[in-house]
């Protein structure tokens, strides 16, 4: 479907300029919202045992199993402008993310492409709960996202937003400024976009594409710069380390996408969360591989 164009038309209907609407679109993403009891045809599976191609070991971090979250049907689910995922076979995501939060390592994640055709059984021989957990369905629907910056879901008062604004760094002071420049019905926007793609309402089991977490980008970008300094590419003083960090993140926002993000239970913290990010040219080649995991716990 085409989602931009559904999207132009209603801008256009209100009266917003083309180009402005143009510009905007460059920022709009869209995400697929994974729910159980949500009706339709199922695109994927929570919890249970994963169907792997005949012959492949249960995927581990080398040492030990890693536990399976859920899976997806990609010749089900809705298609998405922009967002190359494979147009058939499945995704298979298995995540420790207790380790992969506290390591930072990707070994602790994985995502298993199996193409369309593949012959594939129901993986045998694991009865724990840490690997396996209570099997249900998902249907998919689609939901709007926007750049941090856009403040779209923000439902301070203007006094409020007056006082964050004074917190605002330079760089963040000039990106509010251009914003303010280049999409003066930016409220308008946001609201047909979520008119056409609802935010949420009840409990979402998980989100395949859209905007990745902003603190997952941030801590590329602090590996990123980190790394050019040691190889002697650039040289950052101190003082102006987090002024390079704010424009990495920037640049890097638009390089990467969310693969998958989700709760996951946990009994010791408050909330945890796992997720996988990969570059849009990774993931347009089919370079599934070149995923990162991530892992979030908060007591």
């Amino acid at each position: 479907m085409d989602h931009q164009g559904q999207f132009r038309r209603a801008a256009l209907a209100l009266g917003i300029p083309d180009d402005e609407v143009s510009r905007f679109i460059q920022h709009l993403r869209l995400s697929i919202r994974l729910s159980g009891g949500s009706g339709g045809v199922p695109v994927g599976q929570f919890g249970g045992l994963p169907r792997l191609p005949v012959g492949m070991d249960w995927p581990s971090d080398g040492v030990d199993a890693l536990p399976f979250i859920f899976s997806v049907d990609c010749a089900a689910l809705p298609r998405v402008d922009g967002f190359g995922l494979p147009a058939g076979g499945s995704l298979l995501f298995f995540l420790n993310h207790e380790q992969a939060a506290a390591s930072g390592e990707r070994r602790y994640g994985r995502v298993v492409y199996v193409p369309a055709g593949t012959e594939t059984e129901v993986a045998a021989g694991r009865t724990d709960p840490a690997f396996v957990g209570e099997q249900y369905e998902v249907g998919a629907t689609l939901r709007a996202e926007f750049p941090d910056r856009f403040g779209a879901d923000d439902e301070d008062d203007e006094a409020d937003d007056d006082e964050d604004d004074d917190d605002l760094s330079p760089f963040q002071q000039q990106l509010a400024r251009d914003l303010e420049g280049d999409l003066p019905h930016l409220d308008e926007l946001c609201a047909v976009a979520n008119d056409l793609w609802p935010p949420d309402s009840g409990y979402a089991s998980a989100y395949i594409g859209g905007y990745a977490d902003e603190e997952v980008i941030k801590s590329i970008a602090e590996q990123t710069l980190a790394w050019r300094e040691k190889i002697g590419e650039i040289v950052i003083p101190v003082a102006k380390w987090y002024s390079h960090v704010e424009r990495e993140t920037h640049r890097l926002t638009s390089e990467w996408v969310s693969l998958a993000r989700f709760p996951v239970d946990n009994e010791l913290y408050y909330r945890s969360a796992g997720s996988f990010v990969i570059r849009h040219d990774d993931l347009a080649a089919g370079r599934l591989d070149e995923a990162l995991s991530m892992g979030e716990l908060i007591p």
